[in-house]
Parts: structure tokens; C-alpha cells; sequence
């Protein structure tokens, strides 16, 4: 009996070019993500003299004061999770399921410390709690150096992070539960705790995870606040930068890594069995009003407000202070004094730089690469799936990890792409793939609301894709395109981890300027740089929403009925 083997299969050729262009943004991703990861496993698995080894490990256990900066790391980050989630939890309950007024400027209140590096939360604690704080009393005598001023720093930072999430994992419920639970005279504890929480369990174990993660890679509020409390995160910039030691640095990148991609693999373990929490028979819940819980509510997110921008307000008003605290009079000197000697311009507008081109480039380059994986004959291919794979990955891996892995990588004496290392394009690359995959996310939801059949019938009457693409999809996600930008465009602006080890004199950007200026003392300058910092996030923060209403109105069918 013949038989006859099957074909290979065939790719239309209406599918060759999504598939090459895929096939570039896998390379990018690979080249500035896996690479990088690569010479980090690479160095720190060989010896002095280049031979396979456990050596470096083996010396850096040994090292005195190892096993205490990792039970530092651990158990600060659990700490802060503990403090963060559930003050997050309540503030985000008060925005969803309360009559609370003016929720938009609560919100406001409660995202307001992304407007600044993370750093901005160190020094408001320094001069709200330090040496010669304006409310050292309240610490009763204990030194906010050290573990305190960590923990109370990373709070301020990871607040909002925790806050997205748990306003998101609270905004839909089903009344028809709470109607239930009213019929059978439950009390308002029992009704919260068998109806509420179960349906935020999971994005109450995401803002967890996510809170322990940014606690553990978090570098600049321990370098700032720490003193001489040992973390993980400050040991790897004095092994790298201090000692030059980049085979000691890749040992404990690497110990960094492992807790917040077991975090990340928990998380995503937890999403599976995620369910629907609103189905298509659920009535949508809407809060009524209750005097004592509002008010109770009203009373707690004024108080966190208020903390927050506490923090944010000092770090500011302390750029307009003659000499803190002796001397409190208004002055613009350190702005002057910091633009004309400290660099202070040069580095805002070298961030500035930065944030525009990473939102300029990295905006179009995820969009575009969630496009070809969602809207073309793609989506169910392997090819699709392992970009998939790596545009998930750069959310476990911090940015001092991802910052060591490009020095080792792109500094390598026999890398043909030598050049860009310290160089504008790398330190634009490499925020756009730290951030990567926040924004992949928001561009895939994006377009999975879009229903196939555009692509369908367009194919029927022989319309281009790229036609469809510019005329359909993109006026319909242009929401979620302008939020990719703004999100990139913030986190350029305020991120330190990953390029603290790559910028160069002429690249310095704004929030590595903070740090340094802070290490030589000049906290007045300091301040100065991060209000610049907060003041131009602001500014494109407002212009994103001036941009969203222009949107509306231009697209009627936007506030169409349905």
C-alpha cells in the first residue's frame, strides 16, 4: 500500500510579514531581556579564571553578613505587604463600594506618590522623622535609620501599585449576593467576609504578591533611608559599582531574582483558577448610602490621603527651604544653585529625553507587537506563544537585575554591540522592556474587546490589513495607547534600579541625580530635582486627561448609548 507524506505546512503568504515582524520583536525582546539574563547566569556559574564553578556562591555564603541582608530583605518585604495591602484594601473599598464624595480626587490622592522616583518617599520620611525631623518626637526616641525609614518609605511607594489592583478587583459585583445575604439577616461582618472577600481573594493575593515583589527589588529608599541595615538590593550596587566585583554582583542578582519570580509564579498559579465574578444573569452592585460606614470610610481615606501626601509635600517644600531646619525662610537657591552647578537642568532634561522616547517608541513597538499576536493568523502559533512567554517575564524581573545582566551582556569585550553600552538607545531599550509587560497587558485587553469579525470581513472584501488596522483598531484602542504612553512615560521619569548601573556623565538622568546628590548631602538640590520630577509628571498627567476628554468628543459614539 502507497502512502503519500503529508506536506510541510505552508504559511499564507498574507501571514509572512506579521510573521517576520514578529519574528523582530522576539529578537528585541530577546537581545535586551534574555540576553542580559543570560551572561547574569554565565558570570556568576564561573571562576576567576573563566572555568564552570559554584565558587562564586560558595564565597559570597560565606561572606559575614550575607544571611542576615537576606532575612533583612525577606522580612521587610513581608512586613510591608502587611502594613501596605490591607490599608490599600480599605482605601480601594471606600472608592468602590461606598457613596464617598469626590471619589476621582480620593483616587488622585491615593496614585499621587507615582508621580515621583521612589526615592521622594525617603527623603519626606527624613525630614518628617529624622535627626532633625519635624516630628522626631513621635518617634519616641528610635532613629528612623535603618529598618523604620525602609519600611515607612516602601509603604508610601508600594501603596498606589497595591491600589490599582484592589480598585480593579473590587469594581464589579453581583447585588443579587448582597440581596441574598440582606434575606437572610446576615450581619454586615458575616456578609463582608463570606461575600466580598471571596470575590477580591484574588486580587487581594496579586496586590500581595506584587507589593512583596517591588519590596524586595527596591534600591533606592534602603540606599537613601537604610543607614547601615544590610538588603539585598544595596548589596548588589556596592559589589557592582563600589568594588567592581560584577561576578559577586551576578551571584546576588541572582538571589534577588529567585523570590520575585517564585512570587510571580504563585501569582500566576492563582489566576488560573480565577473565575468570573460577574456573569451575564449579575445585577451590577451599587452602594447606598450609610451614615456610620461612609463617614467611618470618608474619615480613613482622608487620614491616608493626608500621609501620603505628607511625604510628597515635604520632599517638595524642602526644595523651597533655606537650610532645613534652622533656617525656614522661602528661597529658590537650590533650584538656582542646582541648574547652574549641580546639573540639576542637564539631568531633568536628560530624563525628559528618556521618558519621551521610551513613550514614543516603546508605545507603537507594544502595541504593535500585541497586535500581530492578537489580530493576525498568528495568535495560536508557537511563535506567538514564546513572545507571549517573554513579554510576561519582565514583570518578575527587578530593574537592578535586569541592570547588572546589561552590563555583563552589552559591556562583554567580544560583543559586537559594545557600543551601546551606557549609551541613550540602551538606557531607552531597557525601560522599555523593564516596563514591558504591564503595558502588553493593557494592549491585549484592548484589543480582545474588539471582536474578530472586523478582521473577517475586511479579509472577505479584500480591504488591507494595514487599512483595517488604522481605520478600525486603532481609533477604538486609542484609549489604551494613550495610557501605554503615559505609563512609560511616568516610569522613565521616576525609575532608578535599572539605570543606576548604565547611564554615563552625558546620560545621567534626573532620579540617579536625586541619589547622588543625596549621598553627597545636598538635600535641599535633591529636593529640588524630584519636585522638577513630580511637577513634569503632573503636567503630563493632566495633558493625558485634557487628551482622553479631546477623545471623546471627537469620537461621539463613544457616549453613544448601548
Amino acid at each position: 500500500m502507497n502512502t503519500v507524506a503529508a506536506p510541510w505546512p505552508r504559511i499564507a503568504p498574507a501571514e509572512t510579514g506579521p510573521r517576520l515582524l514578529l519574528l523582530g520583536a522576539a529578537a528585541l525582546l530577546a537581545l535586551f531581556l534574555l540576553a542580559p539574563l543570560a551572561a547574569l547566569l554565565g558570570q556568576s556559574l564561573v571562576d576567576d579564571a573563566g572555568q564552570w564553578s559554584l565558587a562564586r556562591f560558595r564565597e559570597f555564603a560565606a561572606t559575614p553578613g550575607v544571611a542576615t541582608a537576606a532575612w533583612n530583605t525577606l522580612w521587610i518585604a513581608a512586613l510591608v505587604t502587611a502594613i501596605t495591602v490591607p490599608l490599600a484594601f480599605v482605601y480601594a473599598y471606600a472608592l468602590q463600594r461606598s457613596t464617598l464624595p469626590a471619589k476621582p480626587l480620593w483616587r488622585v490622592f491615593g496614585l499621587s506618590p507615582l508621580l515621583g522616583p521612589s526615592l521622594i518617599g525617603a527623603v519626606g520620611v527624613i525630614q518628617w522623622f529624622g535627626n532633625q525631623g519635624l516630628a522626631k518626637s513621635w518617634m519616641g526616641g528610635a532613629s528612623i535609620y535603618g529598618a523604620p525609614g525602609i519600611v515607612l518609605a516602601t509603604v508610601f511607594a508600594a501603596f498606589p501599585h497595591a491600589l490599582m489592583i484592589l480598585v480593579v478587583a473590587l469594581a464589579h459585583a453581583d447585588a443579587r449576593l448582597y440581596e441574598a445575604a440582606d434575606a437572610l439577616r446576615a450581619s454586615r461582618w458575616r456578609r463582608f467576609v463570606t461575600v466580598t472577600l471571596p470575590a477580591a481573594r484574588y486580587g487581594l493575593v496579586s496586590a500581595a504578591l506584587v507589593v512583596f515583589a517591588y519590596s524586595v527589588s527596591e534600591f533606592g529608599i534602603p540606599k537613601v533611608v537604610g543607614g547601615n541595615f544590610p538588603v539585598l538590593a544595596v548589596e548588589i550596587y556596592v559589589q557592582a559599582v563600589g568594588l567592581h566585583n560584577f561576578g559577586r554582583g551576578a551571584v546576588v542578582a541572582l538571589l534577588l531574582l529567585t523570590p520575585v519570580l517564585l512570587a510571580f509564579g504563585v501569582d500566576r498559579l492563582v489566576q488560573r483558577r480565577q473565575q468570573a465574578s460577574l456573569t451575564a444573569r449579575a445585577v451590577p452592585y451599587v452602594a447606598r448610602p450609610e451614615p456610620l460606614r461612609d463617614g467611618l470610610l470618608l474619615a480613613f481615606v482622608a487620614v491616608v490621603a493626608a500621609a501620603l501626601l505628607a511625604v510628597l509635600g515635604m520632599a517638595v517644600a524642602t526644595s523651597f527651604i533655606t537650610f532645613w531646619p534652622y533656617n525656614l525662610a522661602p528661597t529658590l537657591r537650590h533650584y538656582t544653585w542646582g541648574l547652574a552647578e549641580a546639573g540639576v537642568g542637564d539631568a531633568w532634561f536628560n530624563s525628559l529625553r528618556l521618558a519621551l522616547a521610551t513613550a514614543l517608541v516603546g508605545t507603537p513597538f507594544v502595541f504593535g507587537t500585541a497586535w500581530l499576536i492578537e489580530k493576525t493568523g498568528l495568535r495560536d502559533g508557537r511563535l506567538a506563544a514564546a513572545v507571549q512567554a517573554l513579554a510576561s517575564l519582565p514583570m518578575g524581573v527587578p530593574g537592578l537585575v535586569l541592570g547588572i545582566g546589561c552590563i555583563l551582556f552589552f559591556n562583554h569585550p567580544g560583543n559586537p554591540l559594545g557600543g551601546l553600552y551606557r549609551g541613550f538607545p540602551l538606557l531607552v531599550a531597557v525601560t522599555v522592556v523593564h516596563y514591558y509587560s504591564a503595558c502588553h497587558l493593557t494592549a491585549l485587553t484592548a484589543l480582545k474587546s474588539l471582536d474578530r469579525e472586523f478582521e473577517a470581513v475586511s479579509a472577505s472584501l479584500k480591504v488591507a490589513r494595514w487599512r483595517t488596522f488604522w481605520r478600525v483598531t486603532l481609533p477604538v484602542c486609542l484609549p489604551a495607547v494613550m495610557e501605554i504612553a503615559r505609563y512609560l512615560f511616568i516610569n522613565a521619569m521616576t525609575t532608578v534600579s535599572a539605570l543606576v548601573f548604565l547611564y554615563s556623565p552625558e546620560t545621567l538622568p534626573a532620579s540617579v541625580s536625586i541619589l547622588n546628590l543625596d549621598e553627597a548631602g545636598d538635600l535641599g538640590p535633591a529636593a529640588a530635582m524630584a519636585a522638577l520630577v513630580v511637577a513634569t509628571t503632573a503636567a503630563y498627567s493632566l495633558l493625558h486627561v485634557l487628551a482622553e476628554r479631546l477623545l471623546r468628543s471627537r469620537q461621539a459614539w463613544r457616549l453613544a448609548p448601548r
